[in-house]
């Protein structure tokens, strides 16, 4: 299973958070299991979620795309600059990360 369809079964199997600042809001909480960004995410966003992640032990991966990619694999009409997989459902994106 690639990264694309792992992230698609787990948007539609399992507890995904879509948004930077809810993805941030999560991390604060230490609510998660993995957290993707977007290649092209902002600076300051991707410096925030780097920061909290590593508070949280939550491990962060960065998509090879853009936000407008990651939207896409997400089954979503606009763009994603960061997810937090809550559970992955059906998906094996936590093997694949591993």
């Amino acid at each position: 299973m690639d990264v694309d369809r792992g992230i698609r079964v787990a948007v539609d199997t399992g507890s995904v958070t879509l948004g930077s600042d809810k993805s941030i809001q999560a991390l604060k909480l230490g609510k998660g299991k993995l957290v993707i960004i977007a290649d092209n995410c902002p600076r300051d966003i991707k410096e925030d979620i780097e920061h909290y992640s590593k508070l949280s032990e939550i491990p962060v991966y960065t998509y090879e795309g853009t936000s407008v990619e990651l939207g896409s694999v997400c089954g979503r009409p606009y763009t994603v600059a960061a997810l937090i997989i809550k559970d992955p459902g059906d998906s094996t994106i936590l093997e694949i990360m591993g």
